[in-house]
């Protein structure tokens, strides 16, 4: 399921001329397919007999405040835009270009369809819960909409200035997403206001300035998402497993695990080097 819609979010945007914005947007649509209409966790409290919605429960809508925009978040950077950069920065020639034929295309599909209904079916055997109508037609209009938007936006013009350089951008993506992840730790609504606030500063800095500026490129893109994927890396080491208390091979596997993910950055940093960047132009970013 997910490497299937992760692919499918690169393929369609490609295919469409479009590039890192629509598959954000389209990484959120895919965060409301997995955990509203699949798994259901958006409207379901009780979830694998956690409270995780706490504090910030809407009972009107039956969602949790921090929940609703930590997980999708989560699936529209981590569960799917991530890989996409990282493999495009390992492929650089072919970064903008579709990968898959109409075969390809039609087997990533059927098996992004298959993931679905195994983890849609699995999560009512586990939890015997399904959402309320209303709350899965607002789940599908809510997709709908976010699709439409993703390739119906206009592109960005540029901005006068120059982009920071790469590792000034990866710092900066390290240390947000780091602070992401310690905002569930907050009391009540201080944990929405938090992550609401860093959203708007990230999206309003590196989407609305940074990006449009000259010298923004495929190294850029590959630090954000580098930053990333090395802030999952230090907070596994912390996370107790489910199966019970953390032992000593679980922290050897996350060791090989983070130096895999450094390894994974400093080879695409290297293939990304292989082409130049393009000014800026009026153009998605």
């Amino acid at each position: 399921m997910y490497g299937g819609g992760a692919l499918l979010i690169r393929e369609t945007a490609r295919r469409a001329g479009r590039g890192p914005t629509t598959m954000l947007i389209l990484g959120v649509a895919y965060g409301l397919v997995e955990e509203g209409l699949a798994d259901q966790m958006l409207f379901h409290r009780y979830y694998a007999d956690n409270d995780a919605m706490g504090d910030t429960y809407i009972p009107a809508l039956g969602m949790g405040g921090w929940l609703t925009i930590g997980v999708l978040t989560m699936h529209a950077v981590w569960s799917t835009n991530v890989g996409i950069t990282l493999i495009e920065a390992l492929v650089p020639e072919r970064a903008e270009r579709p990968w898959l034929g109409r075969t390809g295309l039609g087997v990533t599909a059927a098996l992004y369809v298959v993931g679905v209904v195994v983890v849609t079916w699995g999560s009512y055997q586990d939890e015997r819960f399904f959402a309320a109508p209303a709350q899965l037609l607002g789940t599908v209009a809510a997709i709908v909409a976010l699709v439409v938007a993703a390739f119906r936006r206009r592109p960005a013009s540029a901005l006068p200035g120059t982009a920071p350089p790469p590792l000034v951008v990866g710092i900066v993506a390290f240390v947000a997403s780091g602070a992401f992840m310690m905002t569930e730790g907050l009391p009540g609504w201080w944990s929405v206001a938090a992550v609401a606030a860093l959203l708007i500063v990230a999206i309003a800095v590196i989407g609305g300035r940074w990006s449009r500026q000259r010298g923004w490129g495929r190294a850029h893109r590959l630090a954000l998402a580098s930053g990333a994927l090395l802030t999952y890396a230090w907070v596994g080491i912390g996370m107790r497993p489910e199966s019970g208390p953390k032992r000593t091979a679980d922290y050897i596997m996350n060791a090989v695990l983070a130096l895999a993910a450094v390894i994974l950055v400093i080879i695409a940093a290297r293939r990304s080097r292989t082409t130049r960047t393009a000014p800026p132009v009026a153009t998605e970013r």
